[in-house]
C-alpha cells in the first residue's frame, strides 16, 4: 500500500514543543500511527537522527552501553527520535544521563503508557512532556474521507437534513470499523476485518506477553469478550470474575493493564463531593469501536445491530476521551441516569445519548440534573436531530452524536 498522511490533530500541538528543553514522549496504542507521525515531524527538521528499539543492536548498545550509542546517535544532531522506546528496561534512567549531559531535543514514542510510567517518568520529572495519540476522531476520519464535506462540518454549528444524511453515512463507517489509521486506508469491508483482526491479536502477542508478561491471553480474551457486551453497564466484578475464570484481584489487576494500553476507558460516578467518587463502581468502554466489534465478530449494519446503542454510547467516550477530557457518568439511587458528565472550564455539561430520536422531548433525568446542579446548557445526542430548545433552567442542544467534538 502506497504511503498516505492524514494530517493528525496532535502534530500542531507537538510543533509547538520542538523548540522547548524537555523530552517529548507520544504514547498510544498500537497501531495508531506514532511511527508515521513521527516521520512526519521527523521531515521537516534538520540534523536530526531516527531509530527504533524494534533493532534489537541499537536497543542493546543503549542500554548496555550508553557512551558509545551517545557517540553514534547523540553528539553530531540536534533532534534524537527513538520509536518503540518501551522495550528498553531503563530507558528512563539513560535518557536522563543524556538529557542532563548534552543539548539535544529527543522524542521518543512507546505504545504502553504502563512502561514509561513505571521505567521513565520517575527519572524524567520536569524533563518530560508525554502527548497520547489516538486512533483517528472522526473529525480526522472525516477530513481523509470527503475534505469538502469536512470543511462544512467544522465550519458549520447547525446541518441541513441533507448535510446530516451526507455525513451519516460515513459515521456508520467509522463507528463500525473505527479509527485505527490502517483500517481506514483499507478500502474494503473484508480488508478492514483482516487489519483489525491483526491488531487484535498483534495487541495480545506483543504488547501483553513480550512487554507485560502477561501469560494466559485466553483468560484476557474472556475479559475482554465480557466488557464488550456490556458497554455503559455499571462493572460487577465478581460477574466478570467468573465468566473469566480469575481472582477478584486478576480481574483488577487486568482490567488495569486493559487501561494503560488504551485497550478500555473508565467512566467513574460524578459527585459533587469528589471523595464519593472513589466509592461506585465505574463503567467501561472500548477506544475504538473497531477493536471491540472484531472481539464481538459483529460488523453489521447499524439499523441491523442490537446493540446499536451502546456502540453509539461508545462512540461518545472515544471522542471525549479523544478531547482530552474526563468521562463520568451520574447515577441517583432512583436510577436517574445521565450517560456523561463533563467538566470543562469550570463548567458542568450533562450530555444524554439517544440512537433513533424524532421529537425533541427532554428527559426526566437531564431535568433532574440541571436542577440538582443548576447548568445552563444540556445536550442530547442522536443519529439525526439537530434542534435546541429553551427551557426554564437554560438550552437543552439535540444534536446528531458525530458532533460531539466540536460541542465539548
Amino acid at each position: 500500500m502506497k504511503e498516505i498522511y492524514i494530517q493528525r490533530e496532535l502534530e500542531e500541538t507537538i510543533n509547538k514543543y520542538l523548540g522547548k528543553r524537555e523530552i517529548i514522549a507520544i504514547v498510544g496504542a498500537r497501531q495508531c500511527g506514532k511511527t508515521t507521525l513521527m516521520k512526519k515531524i521527523f521531515k521537516n527538521l534538520k540534523k536530526a537522527i531516527s531509530i527504533s528499539f524494534d533493532e534489537r543492536e541499537k536497543l542493546s548498545l543503549f542500554d548496555n552501553d550508553i557512551e558509545s550509542f551517545i557517540e553514534l546517535y547523540v553528539k553530531n544532531f540536534d533532534y534524537l527520535f527513538i520509536d518503540e522506546f518501551q522495550y528498553s528496561k531503563e530507558g528512563g534512567k539513560k535518557l536522563k544521563y543524556i538529557y542532563d549531559s548534552h543539548k539535544i531535543k529527543i522524542i521518543i514514542s512507546g505504545s504502553s503508557v504502563s512502561e514509561l510510567s513505571i521505567q521513565s517518568i520517575k527519572y524524567l520529572v520536569g524533563r518530560i512532556f508525554i502527548f497520547t495519540l489516538y486512533p483517528f476522531s472522526f473529525s480526522e476520519f472525516l477530513q481523509y474521507k470527503n475534505r469538502d464535506l469536512y470543511n462544512i462540518y467544522s465550519k458549520n454549528k447547525e446541518f441541513s437534513e441533507e448535510v446530516i444524511s451526507m455525513i451519516r453515512r460515513l459515521y456508520e463507517e467509522f463507528i463500525i470499523y473505527g479509527g485505527y489509521p490502517r483500517v481506514v486506508l483499507s478500502e474494503s469491508k473484508e480488508e478492514k476485518e483482516v487489519v483489525l483482526r491483526n491488531i487484535y491479536n498483534t495487541y495480545l502477542l506483543k504488547e501483553i506477553r513480550e512487554i507485560l508478561g502477561l501469560r494466559d491471553e485466553d483468560k484476557l480474551s474472556k475479559l475482554m469478550h465480557a466488557i464488550s457486551l456490556q458497554i455503559g453497564s455499571l462493572i460487577n466484578y465478581n460477574e466478570l470474575s467468573k465468566i473469566a475464570d480469575m481472582s477478584y484481584k486478576e480481574v483488577i489487576n487486568n482490567l488495569n493493564i486493559l487501561k494503560k494500553t488504551f485497550v478500555i476507558l473508565e467512566s467513574k460516578p460524578f459527585y459533587a463531593n469528589k471523595r464519593k467518587e472513589l466509592s461506585k463502581n465505574p463503567k467501561f468502554y472500548f477506544l475504538d469501536n473497531g477493536f471491540r466489534n472484531i472481539i464481538t465478530s459483529n460488523f453489521q449494519k447499524l439499523d441491523n445491530r442490537a446493540d446499536r446503542g451502546q456502540i453509539n454510547e461508545n462512540f461518545v467516550s472515544s471522542e471525549i476521551t479523544k478531547a482530552g477530557l474526563d468521562i463520568k457518568y451520574w447515577r441517583t439511587k432512583s436510577k436517574a441516569e445521565i450517560d456523561f458528565v463533563i467538566e470543562k472550564s469550570g463548567k458542568v455539561m450533562p450530555i444524554e445519548v439517544k440512537s433513533d430520536l424524532r421529537d425533541a422531548k427532554i428527559t426526566k433525568s437531564v431535568y433532574s440534573f440541571a436542577k440538582k446542579y443548576k447548568v445552563k446548557e444540556a445536550f442530547i445526542l442522536s443519529e439525526g436531530l439537530d434542534k435546541t430548545l429553551n427551557t426554564e433552567f437554560g438550552k437543552v442542544h439535540f444534536k446528531p452524536i458525530f458532533t460531539i467534538k466540536k460541542l465539548i
